[in-house]
């Protein structure tokens, strides 16, 4: 008896890792790396707070030291829309079929969300190449808060907007409820891409950042912002006009404003050359995000 119970907790040790051994062997646990083109949403979703962050401290860094602070996101447009009325409605007698100053205004804002987002996207990776070589994290909340800070500044101008309709009695159709958020959605989705691929290039090669500024005022000066797309004679010129993504936006923007039909061809084109931005950029952003930390 003393010698079966001495042996008794041996075998049973012998006995538990064999059958553990056998189940090890028929469970196969694969660790592989993420698709190097694919995003995961649940992995941006629970880095949200690091997305606060960085746009909140992208809003501190660009107001530091100024005594306006924001109020610049509504002391600019304003000023452009002054000089912009008395320039090409006094002078010129542009017209635009509603309010100029409201029509330049409302451009002016929408321009501005669309701009800052690339201006600031595309520079966001080479200011941040700190962080980027100690730890690891989604490197698309980068841009993205860019844009999120762009989106801040858009949404204090918006007020000014709505006191700008009082003063000048511009009426404003029940059309607003879905082609406002629908041109913000629009411009956002355009800026995010063209922002997400410039700032990848940039990374690598630093010849784009002197090219922006060209592209960013052939960018205005092709947009519906001091004159309107309805009063070019060409048909062709409209539409090559719409290749600019945010001419569809404003598009939507403007339509609460005025009578005249929605030109559905040209919103159908900025869309299109929209999302063509888009899933480029995230894709030649995911295929090189892996490189950042070396090259940058």
């Amino acid at each position: 008896m003393p010698d079966i119970a001495y042996h008794a907790p041996i075998r049973f040790a012998y006995i538990y890792t064999t059958i553990l051994q056998s189940y090890m062997k028929e469970q196969e646990i694969k660790i592989s790396p993420a698709g190097s083109t694919s995003f995961s949403l649940a992995e941006i979703w629970g880095n949200r707070e690091l997305l606060y962050f960085f746009a909140w401290r992208d809003i501190k860094v660009k107001y530091k030291q100024t005594y306006l602070g924001i109020l610049w996101a509504i002391v600019q447009p304003l000023l452009l829309m002054a000089m912009f009325y008395f320039i090409f409605s006094r002078t010129l007698n542009v017209s635009v079929g509603m309010s100029y100053p409201v029509y330049t205004f409302t451009g002016l804002i929408l321009w501005g969300l669309f701009s800052s987002g690339i201006t600031h996207s595309s520079e966001s990776l080479l200011s941040s190449s700190q962080i980027i070589r100690k730890i690891y994290f989604p490197r698309i909340l980068i841009p993205l808060a860019s844009l999120l800070t762009a989106l801040v500044d858009f949404f204090v101008a918006f007020l000014l907007l709505i006191v700008l309709l009082i003063i000048f009695r511009q009426p404003v159709n029940w059309h607003a409820v879905y082609s406002f958020p629908l041109a913000i959605a629009l411009t956002f989705i355009a800026s995010f891409g063209i922002g997400s691929l410039l700032a990848t290039l940039n990374v690598k090669y630093r010849d784009f950042r002197y090219l922006l500024p060209f592209a960013i005022q052939l960018l205005f000066f092709s947009s519906q912002i001091v004159y309107s797309i309805h009063s070019l004679g060409q048909g062709w010129l409209k539409l090559l006009l719409y290749c600019n993504p945010l001419n569809g936006a404003l598009e939507l923007f403007y339509y609460p404003f005025h009578s005249r039909p929605l030109n559905i061809t040209g919103i159908f084109i900025s869309t299109a050359v929209a999302f063509f931005f888009l899933i480029t950029g995230l894709f030649y952003f995911k295929k090189t995000e892996t490189y950042f930390a070396d090259i940058i």
